[in-house]
């Protein structure tokens, strides 16, 4: 498959390049244990919406350069900046953490390694996969910094972990490791550590050979449920059908079924 890299238009914080239909995020502030500043969001936002709008992209993976994950945000960067739009999306842009902008229409899997602070865990919260090295080191601790989380560990962290498990970690903000994270559900895997990175990306090469209407359709009964609750998404989950069985990828689906072949999606 042919890569294109695509670096200099999203900006030095963010690496981005394309490997057939997989889309390559990158955290690209290593000296600062990719800490997220004003223009590290800023670039995120702009790569996954640049994702986003790729007809031709089925799945993103995002990593970090360096040894760490990410120590979270760049508070005395940020400290000026709160009031003045920092983390406010309009409608035709990808907020990373999912609290506002556009919604996301297709899938991101995350691999992690190192240190994944605050932000860093808020990020993972709001993908699909999520793939950890086991020399992870996990901490939720605004509360120790005199604010609380706002990127959506409140809620997210809270469901996947349960009441009672989440919150010694959220009321703390103390440390847990990565077989800590496994086992409070916010992790889809844990690895070996140098593992990580291939490991996200066969699983993102397995999706993007996924018919793309069907995990688009399913990505979005799964954000309808998560959003508005088990009883409105089934009450909806029928309104994807008749788009998705006139496709001519369902075609192509029963094709490859009867021939016993592996299918050959379009996203058509």
């Amino acid at each position: 498959m042919s890569m294109q890299n695509d670096t200099d238009a999203i900006g030095k914080r963010i690496t981005y390049e394309t490997d057939g239909h997989i889309c390559l995020i990158g955290l690209n502030r290593a000296d600062k244990r990719n800490a997220f500043d004003s223009h590290m969001i800023k670039q995120l936002s702009e790569a996954l919406t640049k994702y986003e709008n790729d007809a031709n992209l089925r799945c993103a993976l995002i990593f970090a350069h360096g040894e760490h994950f990410t120590a979270g945000l760049d508070l005395m960067e940020l400290q000026d900046k709160w009031d003045k739009g920092a983390f406010e999306f309009n409608d035709n842009k990808i907020d990373p953490w999912g609290i506002g902008g556009k919604l996301r229409t297709k899938p991101v899997v995350v691999a992690i390694q190192g240190t994944c602070f605050t932000a860093g865990i808020e990020l993972m919260l709001n993908s699909d996969v999520v793939i950890a090295s086991d020399n992870c080191n996990f901490a939720q601790m605004e509360v120790q910094r005199g604010i609380m989380p706002f990127g959506g560990a409140t809620v997210r962290f809270v469901a996947a972990a349960g009441w009672q498990k989440a919150m010694p970690y959220l009321l703390t903000g103390k440390a847990f490791d990565a077989q800590t994270a496994d086992r409070l559900n916010l992790v889809s895997e844990v690895v070996a550590n140098g593992e990580e990175y291939e490991r996200a990306r066969t699983i993102a090469k397995e999706i993007c050979k996924a018919a793309p209407l069907g995990v688009q359709g399913l990505l979005s009964s799964a954000q309808d449920a998560s959003h508005n609750g088990a009883k409105a998404a089934l009450a909806n989950i029928h309104s994807y059908l008749p788009h998705l069985f006139h496709s001519e990828d369902a075609k192509e689906g029963a094709m490859a079924m009867v021939e016993r072949r592996e299918a050959e999606f379009k996203g058509r």
